[in-house]
């Protein structure tokens, strides 16, 4: 904060006569005034300056300690297919001991659970293979410690006895010694421990796959921080399993003709994403991006990275209290719920996945925690992905197309998602998707298992030519882990009826001209409006605390009075006749229905609809369209951020001249439609009038 100095003789009373200061003239006594206001304005610019130019200190200091970080990390090993052929390809002996202690030791096991069913007692010794099998992971390394970790989250896949014990390869793996620990820390930073740490954890506070983490208060500012410790020679473990791993996707590619993908290519792509997670500097910049990208939510935190407390191997973040999301009573102590959390993680990763293309591929529970202040926090960034520009719109389209059960138009959306190369013919592909979804959409999409429906397209895709992205299996491990992590707190969770407000928002704000496409699919058929299915999207979208009712007008007027809009605009002149119709229809029976009978019997003969003529089939629609409508327009209105001004750019656009054009064709066919109607009224035959004999 800056301070200005205003001199004593503009600070004095203007009129003391108690304490014997002259009185000042008025002219005086004005110019006193205009030079403090002038000093205090001067001072409201000096302050806003002095902030910015701190701010900009800041961020080049920042940009100064990042640079330090990744010349400490200069030497990080990059993952490529070479380097493995390198390490590995010379070395037979240690290739067979691996090959050899994996199919030992999953053998075994395997051989257990077959002689349990064999005696009936698969039940009865859930606990004890449950924990057999996290010791094997535990055992076989970090590579298998993943594989666990993901199946800790399946509900659905693992009786409970295997899911309590999994979990326990969150961050409750076994230690390496402290002091090589603290050794690699002061290598790394270059550095003696105290001079970094004014405290730090005698014994690691976590243990994961990667590394372990210690809780420390840095000495120069006093804040605290989680410290994390690469193991030692995680490298060369990771390094052959992945040789292995590769060596047996040639063979799958090769002889295994069932599995279409090439597996070779999904191991190098997450091959690549494991090793940046080793690069503890890659990690940071990860968590750097993603908070500028995400953590503008009130319910999404992302911790601060301290760039001259990282390297390769360490890295230092601030601490951040909280529980793990699949520890449901320790939550709810907080007065928390975890329903909530978990979808404030779908929101994110909705996001993540389908705004900027950038998203956390691995969000299993031990890097997820519910913070005190009811926030979701995200941990460990080391596994990142991005999705295409192009799949980002592809996806929500193809949720379109699933709801509209337009299975043609889903085979093509595989050419945007890169499932299928362009000379592929799709038209074999549609019966099968009809035959699944058909079968799976009996109620609706929203009732839907994100599984089921995982499964029942992989059972699709296995039988034709699709190739399936890497960045496509990461979304689909992302959602699954996600999903577990509600069937915990609810086994009847769907994740995608609570994605639904997302998609509907996109669909009704988003000006892309692939969703402006899809969104006209989904609201006509057959030439007609389904104003259903706009009440549905405004119901839905209006979850979304991002709605807009402005933005969900805009995007369709420029459409609708684009060249390109002239199809659709025959469309909207015949249902906003319609609709019109059907608001002068029941405004005009609902006036006939507040006369008295004895009016309506002289006026009307009776007519129930008044000078209309209306059959019971035809005034009942048009009461329902109208009544709709009108739910819309109110679903609009009460709009969070609704004001009246956001109608001024859309008469704006109504003022051009083909917008004029259209309204006079709206009004001359609501004119020839009412007056039809009433011609019918006035040239019906009247009602017989029984005659009487005296």
């Amino acid at each position: 904060m800056s301070f200005v100095a205003i001199s004593p003789s503009f600070t004095r009373p203007l009129t003391s006569k108690r304490r014997g200061w002259p009185a000042k003239s008025s002219s005086e006594a004005r110019r006193c005034r205009l030079t403090v206001r002038a000093a205090v304005v001067e001072a409201r610019p000096r302050q806003a300056s002095l902030m910015v130019r701190h701010a900009a200190i800041d961020r080049a200091e920042d940009i100064q300690a990042e640079a330090r970080a990744m010349a400490r990390a200069a030497g990080a090993t990059v993952y490529t297919p070479e380097m493995l052929s390198a390490r590995y390809g010379s070395r037979p002996l240690k290739v067979v001991r691996r090959s050899v202690q994996i199919l030992v030791e999953l053998g075994t096991f395997g051989l257990k659970l077959l002689i349990d069913k064999r005696n009936g007692q698969i039940d009865r010794n859930k606990r004890m293979r449950a924990i057999e099998l996290r010791n094997i992971f535990t055992r076989l390394g970090p590579t298998f410690v993943k594989i666990g970790q993901g199946l800790s989250t399946r509900p659905d896949l693992c009786p409970a006895e295997y899911l309590e014990e999994l979990s326990e390869l969150q961050d409750s793996l076994p230690t390496f010694p402290d002091a090589e620990a603290f050794e690699c820390i002061e290598n790394e930073l270059e550095v003696s421990l105290d001079s970094i740490y004014s405290f730090i954890s005698a014994s690691p506070i976590a243990a994961a796959s990667l590394g372990q983490v210690y809780r420390a208060q840095l000495r120069s500012t006093g804040q605290f921080v989680a410290v994390k410790v690469q193991r030692p020679r995680i490298e060369e473990s990771i390094g052959l399993d992945f040789y292995l791993i590769r060596g047996l996707g040639f063979l799958i590619n090769k002889y295994v003709d069932i599995i279409t993908t090439d597996v070779v290519a999904l191991v190098d792509e997450f091959g690549r994403r494991v090793y940046q997670e080793l690069n503890y500097v890659q990690e940071g910049q990860n968590a750097r991006r993603f908070k500028k990208l995400y953590a503008d939510k009130q319910d999404v935190l992302v911790p601060d990275i301290f760039w001259d407390y990282t390297s390769g191997k360490v890295l230092t973040m601030e601490w951040v209290e909280g529980v793990k999301l699949n520890e449901q009573e320790a939550i709810e102590k907080q007065g928390l719920k975890v329903l909530d959390l978990v979808n404030a993680g779908i929101q994110c990763s909705l996001r993540q996945l389908l705004e900027y293309g950038y998203f956390h591929a691995d969000p299993h529970p031990g890097n997820l925690l519910a913070t005190p202040e009811g926030k979701l926090a995200f941990l460990d960034f080391g596994m990142m992905s991005e999705t295409p520009e192009e799949a980002r719109f592809a996806i929500i389209g193809h949720v379109v197309h699933m709801v509209n059960r337009d299975y043609e138009a889903m085979a093509r959306d595989y050419y945007a998602l890169d499932f299928l190369s362009p000379d592929v013919d799709v038209s074999p592909i549609v019966p099968a998707l009809r035959d699944f979804f058909d079968d799976a959409l009996n109620s609706t999409v929203s009732e839907l298992n994100f599984k089921t429906l995982v499964d029942g397209l992989g059972a699709v895709l296995y039988q034709y030519p699709f190739n399936v992205p890497a960045y496509y299996a990461l979304i689909l491990r992302s959602l699954t882990v996600l999903e577990g992590l509600a069937l915990y707190a609810d086994p009847n969770f769907k994740v995608l009826a609570a994605s639904y407000p997302y998609f509907a928002k996109r669909l009704l704000t988003d000006p892309n001209p692939y969703l402006r496409d899809a969104l006209i699919e989904l609201l006509f058929k057959d030439g007609r409006f389904r104003w259903n299915r706009l009440e549905n999207l405004l119901v839905q979208g209006r979850q979304d605390r991002d709605f807009s009712a402005k933005d969900a007008l805009q995007p369709v007027l420029k459409l609708l009075l684009g060249p390109n809009g002239e199809e659709l605009r025959g469309l909207v002149i015949k249902e906003s006749i319609r609709v019109t119709e059907a608001i002068i229809v029941g405004t005009t029976i609902d006036t006939y229905n507040s006369l008295p009978e004895l009016l309506k019997g002289i006026l009307f003969a009776g007519n129930p609809t008044g000078p209309l003529v209306l059959n019971d089939s035809e005034r009942e629609n048009m009461l329902e369209l109208r009544d709709q409508v009108f739910r819309i327009w109110g679903l609009l209105r009460t709009s969070n951020n609704f004001d009246p001004t956001i109608l001024q750019p859309i008469l704006q656009v109504l003022q051009e001249p083909e917008a004029r054009n259209l309204g006079g064709r709206v009004v001359g066919g609501v004119t020839q439609r009412i007056a039809a109607r009433l011609l019918q009224q006035v040239l019906r035959a009247p009602p017989s009038v029984p005659s009487t004999t005296s």
